[in-house]
């Protein structure tokens, strides 16, 4: 999916939100454990449930990782049943050189390796071009970097200063040197409010994908205000608020009712701006 494909689906649904699919097994409806794969049958509801709602869905592939061999199934499964409209985040976070992020690329872009083929993989940049321009010689695909992100220990590292500048700044200044609007897009926390000013200085055109609302408390009207541009240039993602509403058998309904809550005020704001 390339940039105006993306942009066309969110005029189309009125709305620019991405599902986290953190499935956790654990935390699923108990009546589902009598399926053959409850993960994916969990997935596979909400989604039938949710999909009108959403331009994305973005899959922590951590929740699979670590159930091995039936995880990686789910994952499979889950990804191929995602419809062809939708934006598929793989919410990796890989990191490393050469070869080795040339085959983390081929994990997630290449059908034929794989069974997967995602539009975007998330990307820690802290290795710098070497870790992130395997990624970057997939046509069509995306590679979105971590830049600001929502988690309170983001400070640690993201905030220091060298030449004047905060390190994730030079994370989103450096990187523009490797890709541009069409195949990179940045992670910004939603919980960093009028950090999104500063950022659209450094990157005006480019998509940001937004963890953060819902659950972790970030406001979307922030979000909007300071960081959404004349073609929107958001993909807000809600994970558990939605996913995990209802613990009943109405689980999918309920996570309907939620994602459409958020897509209603996402439509005010695409109004607000003429979108």
């Amino acid at each position: 999916m390339n940039r105006q494909q993306l942009i066309e689906q969110i005029k189309i649904k009125k709305s620019f939100l991405s599902i986290g699919l953190d499935t956790d097994i654990n935390k699923i409806p108990k009546h589902l454990l009598g399926f053959n794969d409850p993960v994916f049958e969990f997935n596979k509801q909400i989604i039938d449930a949710t999909k009108n709602l959403c331009v994305s869905y973005k899959i922590n592939t951590a929740f699979y990782e670590c159930r091995g061999l039936a995880g990686w199934q789910s994952l499979i499964k889950t990804f191929n049943h995602l419809p062809k409209d939708i934006f598929s985040i793989a919410d990796a976070k890989r990191g490393d050189i050469g070869n080795t992020s040339a085959m983390y690329a081929e994990a997630f872009f290449n059908k034929q390796s794989s069974d997967l083929n995602f539009n975007a993989v998330t990307v820690a940049p802290y290795m710098g071009a070497d870790s992130v321009k395997p990624f970057l010689n997939y046509k069509d695909k995306w590679t979105i970097l971590l830049a600001l992100t929502s988690n309170d220990s983001s400070k640690d590292f993201q905030f220091l200063s060298s030449d004047g500048k905060q390190l994730f700044e030079t994370v989103i200044t450096k990187s523009q040197e490797w890709a541009n609007e069409d195949n990179m897009m940045y992670v910004v926390g939603a919980t960093k409010g009028k950090a999104f000013a500063d950022i659209r200085k450094l990157a005006p055109n480019h998509f940001l994908l937004v963890p953060g609302v819902g659950a972790q408390g970030g406001s979307l009207a922030d979000v909007c205000q300071y960081g959404m541009t004349k073609d929107c240039g958001l993909i807000v993602n809600s994970s558990r608020a939605i996913i995990y509403a209802s613990n009943g058998e109405d689980f999918a309904e309920v996570a309907k009712k939620e994602a459409e809550k958020v897509q209603q005020e996402m439509e005010k704001e695409l109004k607000a701006i003429g979108f």
